[in-house]
């Protein structure tokens, strides 16, 4: 392709003679480059490739799973089924423990829970953050492994 340098006015008649649209392509070049085209199909051409894009772009879901200090062993293998099945559908898993009151004081429990749980699920997903307590929660973030 061949590439032509017009002065201003000679490019805004040559615009006007082809009927197209002077658009600035490069403004803080000296000079400003400039290009004549047709500046809604720019646009259209534009908004299309934008949506291919967006449409390549995957969404980052993210499940919450909510256990307390001293959450029995049946309501933690329902639970981790649970998490089992976020993570294998390609799910982030946030689980955490909830201190009310005084079982503050039980913390150690909560992560030794969150951390049986990320042995557990160590085959479908990988820890992103380890327990890590925040207030009155311990958080824990799981990522799920990449399918081969």
């Amino acid at each position: 392709m061949e590439v032509k340098i017009y002065p201003i006015a000679e490019a805004k008649a040559l615009a006007e003679e082809l009927e197209l649209d002077i658009v600035e392509i490069s403004p803080n070049a000296k000079p400003p480059v400039c290009k004549i085209m047709d500046y809604k199909k720019f646009l259209y051409e534009e908004k299309k490739r934008a949506k291919v894009l967006k449409a390549k772009t995957t969404k980052v879901v993210i499940k919450e799973i909510r256990f307390g200090p001293n959450t029995d062993d049946h309501d933690y293998q329902f639970k981790k089924k649970h998490a089992e099945k976020f993570l294998k559908d390609g799910a982030k898993l946030k689980a955490f423990v909830f201190f009310k009151g005084r079982s503050i004081i039980f913390k150690e429990q909560g992560q030794i829970l969150l951390l049986r749980l990320a042995q557990d699920l160590e085959e479908f997903g990988k820890v992103e953050q380890m327990p890590k307590l925040m207030g009155k929660r311990m958080t824990m973030f799981l990522a799920p492994k990449k399918k081969k």
